[in-house]
């Protein structure tokens, strides 16, 4: 996979091995800030690293309930700096799509907050209208155990970096679908949401989601909106996206590792029955 223009900034260093040191140019992932606009009202800012930017946007759209289809999207664009260079500003234009910008900028700041508390959260996603993800959907644990070192192989600009996080989409057969790097694991995650919502593809019901890191709550809410019945990580989740995958039956499965894993909700998606009974 190609690195995005932009996704990795060169630096010089001094390295330190066994009582030598010596200068080096190192690489580093690409951390910027992107504002995503609604016309012309800042709605959002979030540090990403560059690349994909009109999937991240959204996919943002998508996983925080602004919009629910492409179809309320009339346009989208990387706003060009005033410089012409460098662009850190996506301006989307929508239909149909009522909102109180307002209300979604106490949202955003209140899901950030180390103050709310987890009923709130779970109340929140609840009033979205989330479903739960397709229940004849199934994947053999053999074939989930092979879908870390994909990932990882894939991993171009973390190969060269050491920095970043990755989501893959993968089908029931193991086959990579499409990879996303970027700073955050959960831009890396509305990057892929992105590109499913603006390819029309969505739900993506036949699909596994395996993150890199842990699985947290924001990343399981994101899963659902996109109608991803599996979702792994290589790390542990959290306690609450723990209880928001039992609550609405999506498979959450944690330390992906190797030849094991450990499933916290809807094993019967990727256990045989005499496992999971």
């Amino acid at each position: 996979m190609r690195a995005p223009e932009r996704s990795v900034e060169l630096t010089q260093v001094a390295e330190w091995q066994d009582g030598e040191v010596r200068p080096l140019q190192d690489q580093l992932a690409a951390e910027e800030p992107l504002e995503v606009r609604i016309g012309d009202t800042p709605l959002t800012v979030t540090m990403r690293t560059p690349g994909h930017d009109l999937e991240l946007a959204a996919g943002f759209l998508l996983t925080e309930g602004i919009v629910q289809s492409p179809d309320q999207i009339a346009g989208m664009h990387a706003v060009a700096a005033e410089n012409g260079t460098k662009s850190n500003v996506v301006r989307v234009e929508l239909k149909d799509a009522p909102f109180d910008v307002s209300e979604l900028k106490r949202n955003f700041i209140a899901a950030s907050s180390c103050g709310i508390c987890g009923k709130a959260s779970i109340d929140a996603t609840r009033q979205r209208g989330l479903r739960q993800p397709d229940t004849g959907f199934r994947v053999d644990p053999e074939i989930l155990c092979g879908m870390t070192e994909a990932l990882r192989s894939e991993q171009e600009v973390f190969s060269r970096t050491g920095g970043l996080h990755a989501a893959a989409l993968f089908d029931a057969g193991g086959r990579l679908i499409v990879l996303r790097e970027d700073i955050g694991r959960h831009n890396a995650v509305d990057k892929i949401v992105g590109w499913a919502f603006l390819e029309k593809t969505l739900p993506l019901s036949r699909y596994v989601m395996l993150v890199s890191g842990r699985g947290g709550f924001e990343i399981v809410q994101k899963a659902l909106a996109a109608g991803i019945p599996v979702l792994a990580s290589v790390s542990a989740p959290s306690s609450l996206a723990v209880k928001l995958a039992r609550e609405l039956g999506l498979t959450l499965v944690g330390f992906l590792r190797g030849r094991r894993f450990v499933v916290y909700s809807g094993e019967f998606r990727c256990l045989p029955v005499s496992r999971s009974a």
